[in-house]
């Protein structure tokens, strides 16, 4: 059974197998324990776009689940969520996939915008909470990771805003989010998480420049799991003010340096051909053009993307020699390269990949 402070990472194309092979690694089955138990899947479906644009889950990753859940005799499932504030839930479930899923699943879709709510007391904070969120008895959280315009990333604890109504949204931004959002997940489950990192958007919210780095990631602690999250996109735990917080009101734990990481298998070259077809122009895109790349692996490509994203734009413009990435270079001498495969460049970041935050502090390093 999965431990509390694991965080698995699967990479792959068949997104539902993926999907299938977390739930199984982790034996999901014995970590929800009793059949009967009502159990919730939260996709992240902020606005009504393809999960291909980059900012929404992708669907298969729910149903590989509920096909695992069902192979497991667990019948008595939902999937909610409630779209930002001025969206169509009902639009996002049709467009995103949802309604096809859940017709097929036989799994019913509860648009939370028109749930009844309950007043909680989340360690000190008094948050109004959708009664469908209140009343599971397991959830199983599907966010995206992804940027966000004003918290940086958005992932597992962020996820949950989806499950309280358009006014408790409002207020949240009135507070500067990091307060609400921290403790609203004192209250609310987050029992099992699978991330979507397939194709995020590393800066907004509602998509339009996906990266491709295809993998996913399971976890139990969303406080570890978004740490962990921030790390892999350049960020410091430390730069996502929310997680630290969440932290000290006990949601869980922000030291990755206790976390156990298992990758379930190894990324395949598969990063060009597929960040080409899901990224053609946009801010990524521009990105490429620092970049050499050869065969290289999906995870280190995105890695290497998020840190060149927030490196200085004059550190960038200074960069004489293209950055070198992938299997093509292994054993092979240069000037400037990431990861494992060109550990005989002149200058290199190890790391089989290294994170985001990693490769940006090498870079830091070199000027």
């Amino acid at each position: 059974m999965m431990e509390k402070n694991e965080i698995l990472t699967v990479y792959g194309k068949d997104i539902e197998a993926m999907a299938v092979k977390l739930a199984e690694e982790a034996d999901l089955a014995s970590l929800i324990g009793d059949r009967n138990k009502k159990i919730g899947l939260k996709p992240n479906l902020v606005v009504a776009r393809p999960a291909a644009q980059g900012a929404t889950t992708h669907p298969e990753i729910a149903f590989g689940l509920i096909a695992y859940l069902k192979k497991n005799g667990f019948n008595n499932m939902v999937i909610l969520e409630g779209a930002w504030i001025g969206a169509s839930t009902i639009n996002a479930f049709s467009v995103c996939g949802y309604k096809k899923l859940a017709d097929a699943a036989g799994v019913k879709l509860i648009d939370t915008k028109s749930d009844k709510t309950r007043l909680c007391d989340c360690k000190g904070m008094q948050i109004e909470i959708c009664e469908s969120a209140l009343s599971l008895d397991f959830m199983i959280n599907l966010p995206v990771m992804k940027g966000h315009c004003q918290t940086r990333i958005t992932c597992a604890l962020k996820n949950n805003k989806g499950i309280i109504p358009d006014s408790e949204k409002q207020r949240f931004h009135t507070l500067g989010l990091t307060k609400p959002i921290a403790h609203l997940n004192t209250v609310v489950r987050n029992d099992f998480i699978v991330v979507d990192g397939i194709c995020g958007d590393p800066d907004f919210e509602e998509g339009g420049n996906p990266l491709f780095s295809g993998r996913l990631f399971a976890a139990r602690d969303p406080v570890l799991c978004d740490a962990w999250i921030a790390v892999q996109m350049g960020y410091a735990v430390s730069d996502i003010p929310y997680i630290g917080l969440a932290e000290k009101l006990g949601a869980g734990s922000a030291d990755i340096s206790k976390a156990k990481v298992r990758e379930l298998n190894k990324a395949a070259s598969q990063a060009n051909e597929m960040f080409k077809a899901s990224a053609p122009t946009g801010k990524v895109g521009q990105l490429a053009a620092f970049i050499n790349e050869n065969n290289s692996c999906s995870a280190c490509y995105a890695s290497l993307i998020f840190a060149l994203y927030h490196l200085d734009r004059k550190k960038l413009g200074r960069l004489s020699d293209k950055v070198c990435v992938g299997q093509g270079f292994l054993r092979k001498k240069g000037n400037l390269g990431i990861g494992k495969c060109c550990a005989d460049f002149k200058l290199s970041c190890h790391g089989c990949p290294p994170s985001g935050a990693e490769i940006l502090e090498f870079l830091h390093s070199i000027f």
